[in-house]
């Protein structure tokens, strides 16, 4: 079963649930989603996800800097890649 992933536009008129929110139980899916959305090749400037992220997502500077610093980096745990060495 696939799920079907809103786009930023659609995401901007709803509301985050309860458990999403900061202190919420699945709170770390969405920061985990924030990190593959600041990485995702689409046609949108830094200030508009920051803008995105703190408002629609209604993450602070610490967690939005720390994703944006994830998807900056990328997965170095990996170092099966040739590049990546210990």
């Amino acid at each position: 079963m696939t799920r079907k992933t809103i786009s930023t536009e659609e995401a901007k008129g709803k509301s985050l649930k309860k458990e999403y929110q900061r202190g919420g139980s699945k709170r770390q899916e969405i920061l985990d989603k924030a990190v593959e959305y600041l990485k995702a090749p689409i046609m949108e400037t830094q200030a508009d996800r920051h803008h995105f992220c703190l408002t629609n997502l209604m993450m602070n500077e610490t967690e939005y800097l720390e994703a944006l610093n994830k998807a900056a980096s990328g997965d170095w745990d990996d170092l099966s890649k040739p590049w990546r060495t210990a």
